[in-house]
């Protein structure tokens, strides 16, 4: 007796959303004029081949990853972080605005986000390395023609818009790599790679001080620029994990004798399915059906230029999906964890700005207001080690340690205006550093848990497209309220406020996660007593 066409079609490869390829209506048929086939002469002409996802090693060169991975953060958010001391000296030389000069990171930060899909595009269509490589050059350059800038706009363009081009085309290939790399220690790895942010803001907060005393902002700017040339360094570490190839779903053999085309082959096929059926009159009924159900199928299918159309159509799809899958917007999950990203933009990067600034305004002197910045930094390393080692432990859901680690930056920012000595903004400061480095540690671990790891790359880039908007917007509005109040705590106000409510949207997708949980046990627990239920039936009719 033939075997049952499910078996056939196991045995084709598994049908979840991580296969490699989908199978149509036409596909299907093809199958079952395998089964055909395999009835008929023993032996089957058409395999089918799997690319399947390597396995994380874990260790080995994935640490080279890390390390490459450290630098990249320091050498893109690290430095954004510790912009706010030429933010002082840049507002003093051409008499503007706190809210005209702080478009200068708002722009960076908000081109971070947006080119992050373009960034995992070209990532998928040549490689990672090259497109870091890319990055860290363009970075270089903007900083380099952003010292000769001689008005606001000049630096929109150059320190904002192309440096933060160039920090989009290293940071998302190499997260990206990070998260291929690792899967078991992953927020242990994401924990230590953002460390990079934190202790290069301590080491360059008052390197840049220093560099602006001795050579001014010009002269500081520059050396920036030589020093971003090392994220193509970071670059060149990155080598791809490769996939392991197990069958090609084409008719390899005869494809490379006749040269026929996809469409000519399964047509091919459907003939000796319909010639099978004529033979086979005398079969079971149960094959009979299955193979008219094809021929169906078949008659329903438009004609050929018709076909050949959907099929381009579909090839196209197909073709987009690689480099970009933009289905991940009708992902209910994914776009509420997005919108968390977006409120939570708004208050993570305003701070850091502010922070100098704002004391200064208190009467402090210039190195110790850098200082401020470096005992945030050593915190923030500290939150990021202990907080992302705790989540590798799986005490409570990542979702809802974030959740509370989100609050608590918000209510810590909430108080900020309360501090006015060094010795209150150094605590602030501490305080600050720890909470948002517990914050950053896991935020990003969360995304595969929504998505999936085989969909990082495109929604990392979707994630930091649709969060533009907080990045873009967070400066300006804090710059804003600082300028109509006349004081700096103002930004950190509005900071808080809008933290607190990113919080509201982890809460709904921990309800969400939690839903689908027990959606997937009932279904699971349904399966396992039908099985039962069978297996008794069979004991009985025995």
């Amino acid at each position: 007796m033939r075997k049952p066409l499910q078996r056939i079609w196991r045995a084709a490869g598994p049908r979840d959303e991580q296969d490699a390829f989908r199978l149509t209506s036409t596909d299907r048929c093809s199958l079952q004029a395998q089964q055909v086939k395999m009835d008929r002469g023993g032996k089957a002409w058409n395999r089918r081949v799997q690319v399947e996802r390597a396995a994380a090693p874990d260790g080995g060169y994935a640490w080279f990853i890390l390390v490459s991975c450290f630098f990249v953060f320091g050498l893109t958010f690290g430095v954004v972080k510790s912009f706010g001391v030429f933010y002082v000296e840049i507002q003093r030389y051409f008499g503007t605005t706190a809210a005209g000069t702080s478009w200068i990171t708002s722009i960076a930060v908000a081109t971070i986000h947006v080119a992050a899909p373009l960034a995992s595009a070209l990532s998928s269509r040549y490689s990672h390395r090259s497109v870091v490589i890319a990055g860290g050059l363009i970075c270089s350059v903007g900083a380099v023609l952003g010292s000769f800038g001689n008005n606001l706009t000049q630096l929109y363009l150059t320190v904002g818009f192309l440096n933060g081009f160039g920090y989009a085309l290293t940071w998302t290939p190499t997260v990206t790599m990070l998260g291929m790399y690792f899967d078991k220690r992953r927020p242990v790895a994401n924990a230590l790679a953002s460390a990079g942010e934190c202790i290069l803001t301590f080491i360059l907060t008052p390197m840049f001080q220093l560099l602006i005393d001795s050579f001014s902002w010009r002269g500081a700017l520059l050396i920036m620029g030589g020093l971003q040339l090392n994220l193509c360094v970071c670059g060149m570490l990155l080598r791809p994990l490769s996939n392991t190839p197990k069958s090609t779903c084409v008719n390899e053999a005869k494809a490379d004798e006749d040269g026929l085309s996809r469409k000519m082959l399964l047509k091919d096929i459907l003939d000796e399915v319909k010639s099978s059926i004529q033979e086979e009159k005398g079969e079971e009924s149960s094959n009979q059906e299955t193979s008219k159900k094809c021929l169906e199928e078949t008659e329903l299918e438009p004609s050929l230029a018709e076909d050949s159309t959907s099929l381009r159509e579909r090839d196209i799809r197909t073709g987009v999906q690689q480099y970009v899958d933009y289905t991940l917007i009708t992902n209910p999950r994914f776009m509420i964890y997005s919108m968390f990203g977006v409120f939570a933009a708004l208050g993570f990067f305003a701070p850091s700005l502010f922070l100098v600034p704002y004391a200064r305004s208190k009467g402090i002197e210039e190195y110790q207001a850098a200082a401020l910045m470096s005992i945030s930094a050593v915190l923030d390393l500290i939150g990021r080690v202990v907080f992302g080692w705790v989540a590798n432990l799986r005490l409570v859901e990542t979702v809802q340690q974030l959740t509370a680690t989100v609050v608590l930056l918000g209510a810590v920012l909430l108080l900020c205006p309360l501090a006015s000595t060094f010795y209150e903004l150094a605590a602030f400061s501490a305080a600050h550093g720890l909470v948002y480095g517990a914050t950053v540690a896991v935020h990003i671990t969360v995304l595969p848990e929504v998505v999936g790891v085989q969909r990082l790359g495109s929604a990392l880039g979707f994630f930091m497209l649709i969060r533009s908007s907080g990045g873009l917007l967070g400066p300006p509005i804090a710059g804003f309220f600082i300028d109509k109040m006349d004081d700096y705590g103002t930004g950190f106000l509005m900071s808080g406020v809008a933290l607190l409510t990113s919080a509201l949207f982890l809460l709904i997708l921990n309800h969400m996660m939690r839903k689908d949980q027990r959606k997937k046990h009932n279904m699971e627990t349904e399966k396992l007593q039908q099985t039962f239920r069978d297996e008794e039936k069979d004991v009985d009719m025995k």
